[in-house]
């Protein structure tokens, strides 16, 4: 395509460009992507600034995805006191800079407030394929914010559940939750008080709380069910070596993460134990789930990859569609006199 500009997509465009069936593609092509060993990460792979004076983090990723090829640097910053976080919520600061790899200029900048919140859910949804039972009946949502919708959104489009049970700190949030996603999905969703009651008997469950402390137990977590952990503490770190399988999208950028190094250092987890990283199930490089009654938990803190070809994704559809609102580039505006 010839370049005249740098094309901006809003959030509100994304949401007409992006869903969650494109998520669930875009994220398994990624670790394909991964296996191929055609994915550069920026060195460091993430750069972290913490203000404590302001309650503010600023993070700062980047890669090349050489298979289609794009270089992509993504940006985000949010609030955080402890008691009050903005990490899944339109007053963070989120945005994907897309550049042409051989020659650096600029291509796009991409919002990305709505493909954050489904690459988040999808990247972890999708192991499902290799990792869940055939046929999940009952679902389990613990957190109903973004995490917690996406990942339903997600999950719908590949399973017709009997029951869904969603929990979260607030009362009148997951009665919202269960009403809307009974009348979407036309089926049974019901609000309970805790996450033990969500999670007992699930057949999946989606954990993506903003909790800093334990959500759920593994004496919670049924034989044969598949825990999706989508934040920092979802599955208390005494359950992880108690799982028949545990999965990760990246042991090396999960260690960049405090809690999962701090499981790591205090013993309660190790290399050794860990079964897999996603993208060599998703490559048949080590098997998915082997037996019905197996525990599987599956934790991803993100992959920027999937982030930038997700951004490329609506990239292209922007510009195919006439979308988005093109800014000068500066090499096409000359030099000053």
């Amino acid at each position: 395509m010839p370049q005249d500009g740098l094309l901006f997509v809003s959030y509100r465009e994304t949401l007409e460009l992006f869903s969650a069936a494109d998520a669930l593609r875009i994220v398994e092509e990624v670790y394909r992507m991964h296996a191929r060993g055609s994915v550069v990460f920026a060195n460091p792979p993430s750069f972290k600034m913490d203000v404590a004076e302001f309650n503010n983090h600023w993070h700062v990723k980047g890669c090349l995805l050489r298979d289609i090829p794009v270089a992509g640097t993504r940006m985000y910053a949010y609030y955080d006191d402890g008691e009050r976080s903005t990490v899944g919520t339109l007053d963070s600061t989120r945005y994907v800079v897309l550049s042409d790899p051989e020659t650096s200029i600029p291509l796009a900048i991409i919002d990305e407030h709505w493909t954050y919140a489904l690459r988040s859910t999808a990247a972890a949804v999708v192991a499902c394929k290799w990792l869940a039972n055939p046929q999940p009946r009952r679902c389990a949502v613990v957190g109903v914010g973004m995490m917690g919708k996406t990942g339903l959104d997600c999950l719908a489009t590949m399973y017709d559940f009997d029951e869904i049970r969603c929990t979260s700190r607030r009362p009148q949030t997951r009665a919202a939750f269960a009403e809307h996603y009974a009348e979407k999905l036309g089926t049974r969703v019901v609000a309970v008080d805790t996450p033990e009651e969500a999670v007992r008997g699930a057949d999946i469950v989606v954990g993506g709380t903003t909790s800093e402390d334990v959500v759920s137990r593994a004496d919670w977590v049924k034989p044969g069910c598949t825990f999706l952990s989508l934040a920092r503490k979802e599955l208390d770190p005494a359950g992880w070596p108690l799982m028949d399988k545990v999965v990760i999208d990246s042991w090396d950028l999960n260690m960049l993460n405090k809690p999962f190094r701090e499981m790591v250092e205090d013993g309660h987890f190790s290399r050794e134990r860990l079964h897999a990283e996603i993208w060599e199930v998703v490559a048949g490089a080590k098997q998915g789930r082997e037996g019905a009654g197996e525990r599987i938990l599956v934790h991803t803190t993100g992959l920027v990859s999937q982030d930038v070809a997700i951004a490329h994704w609506i990239y292209r559809q922007a510009r195919q569609r006439g979308m988005g609102t093109t800014l000068p580039l500066a090499h096409l505006q000359g030099a000053p006199a």
